[in-house]
């Protein structure tokens, strides 16, 4: 499932445009911040398959479904939007404070859980907002298939503060799933080019399962304990 070609259709952009202006006048403290709209995406591709026939949502011509049916596609990925930025917002607004703290956050827990990846990535100079940045504020849309990101999503609906808190175990999940390859890395340039392009095309659900499972292992040996959190 790649969303490119069904976001480009004329329709389907102008029903993004709607969702985002419209949030960002209710939402003048944050306005539209750039990379909210990766977040629409898979909420509009779940309810558009539900009107379609083609196996691939990609493959499908949204000027074929009915106007009734587009409509309240877009009425309820607005309101999903809403809900999920509702919890994230301090992400969005001015400076991005709430990006800026998790990704701290994100340094700090992966440098209890492994301490040679930590101290690699800072011999080397690579700093985690060079990479953690678009993971925080995309939400991983951009590091995984869409199909992936939407299997993902479906855990973070179903847990408590899915989005906001248990999304920081699954970063640092993420992050150490390329161990390896991270410490093979010996040059900034490189290793930074690699976690800002992690191989993830051919992932499934498969690689989504093991890393919860990964991230839950992480919240639940973390999550109460905040001095994991401290220097």
């Amino acid at each position: 499932m790649s969303p490119e070609a069904l976001l480009l259709q004329p329709g389907v952009t102008e029903i993004f445009e709607r969702i985002l202006f419209i949030w960002a006048i209710r939402h003048p403290a944050s306005g539209y911040v750039q990379g909210i709209n990766d977040l629409v995406t898979p909420f509009f591709v779940v309810f558009i398959c539900e009107h379609i026939e083609e196996d691939d949502a990609d493959a499908a011509d949204v000027s074929r479904v009915p106007a009734d049916a587009l409509h309240s596609v877009e009425a309820d990925t607005f309101w999903c939007v809403s809900r999920l930025l509702d919890g994230i917002q301090d992400n969005y607004t001015f400076a991005q404070p709430g990006i800026q703290m998790k990704v701290r956050m994100l340094e700090e827990l992966v440098s209890r859980i492994d301490e040679h990846v930590h101290r690699h990535l800072e011999r080397h100079e690579v700093r985690y907002l060079q990479f953690a940045f678009r993971w925080m504020n995309n939400l991983l849309t951009r590091e995984l298939p869409l199909r992936c990101a939407v299997r993902l999503w479906d855990t973070y609906q179903a847990e408590p503060e899915g989005f906001s808190r248990f999304h920081l175990y699954v970063c640092a999940a993420f992050l150490l799933s390329w161990r390896k390859e991270i410490l093979e890395e010996g040059d900034f340039q490189e290793l930074l080019l690699f976690l800002q392009n992690l191989p993830t095309a051919h992932w499934g659900d498969g690689d989504v399962s093991l890393l919860l499972a990964e991230a839950y292992r992480l919240k639940f040996a973390f999550a109460d304990a905040p001095s994991h959190y401290k220097k």
